[in-house]
């Protein structure tokens, strides 16, 4: 049987969501916990990647094991078993088909800055001194949604068949001393939105005009666009699927 399980994490001390060598993720923790409590080996599939010190309000991932008879049992289990910097709100089962990475229909982040120093923020916001133009920031991420071409802010080395993403929205607000960028889509690259992020306050400090941001996006160059916002500033909020996925 195919269960879908939501998960929220601080990614601070975590390489990222994907199992690697000789470093602690997402995944291998929640892999070892699941297997331990179901007495049998656990792989988990997720909805996407998240980069070392990101963190994620949401995250999908699916697993397949025999009959759950009691999930809400196994989920209180499972979340006194997992440290405190990872939780799951939720377990229930989906068709035998569904695919928590290729069913996903749209992924939104969302990434903070903070414009002062803050100490109930550290570590969960970039911190700048100066405060960028937002209302230019805005005209620039309101033109990402006329491309779908996004190999600029792809990191270099990547093994994905297309760099082509369909944004959906992306903006800034202002809230409380924080800027917040909000920006979803059917798919997002590898560094993708803290590359966008980088580049969005060159346009906001005035080093990058509007037109050079439009030519950094058609010129597919990595090297033309800004530097990566930290990682520990970027959030993964939300995750969509089809209703037809619940069995």
């Amino acid at each position: 049987m195919r269960y879908f399980i939501e998960i929220a994490y601080n990614g601070a001390n975590y390489f990222g969501w994907q199992i690697q060598p000789n470093a602690i993720t997402v995944q291998e923790v929640l892999e070892g916990k699941l297997s331990i409590l179901l007495k049998t080996e656990i792989k988990v599939t997720g909805a996407g990647r998240t980069d070392a010190g990101v963190h994620a309000k949401q995250l999908f991932a699916h697993f397949d094991c025999n009959e759950i008879t009691n999930i809400s049992e196994l989920l209180f289990r499972l979340n006194s078993f997992l440290p405190k910097d990872i939780s799951i709100s939720e377990i229930f089962e989906v068709k035998k088909d569904a695919h928590a990475r290729f069913d996903a229909v749209e992924r939104e982040y969302e990434y903070m800055v903070s414009l002062k120093k803050d100490p109930f923020v550290d570590g969960f916001a970039y911190q700048i001194h100066n405060k960028p133009d937002v209302e230019l920031m805005n005209k620039a991420a309101k033109t990402l949604l006329d491309h779908n071409d996004f190999q600029c802010f792809s990191r270099s080395k990547t093994d994905v068949k297309t760099y082509y993403c369909n944004i959906k929205k992306a903006f800034w607000e202002e809230e409380n001393e924080q800027l917040i960028f909000t920006i979803s889509a059917d798919r997002f690259l590898r560094n993708m939105v803290r590359a966008i992020v980088g580049t969005l306050l060159d346009v906001g400090y005035h080093k990058t005009s509007l037109e050079s941001f439009q030519k950094i996006v058609e010129d597919k160059d990595r090297g033309k666009a800004g530097a990566s916002a930290p990682a520990h500033g970027l959030y993964l909020t939300k995750v969509t699927y089809p209703e037809t996925i619940i069995k």
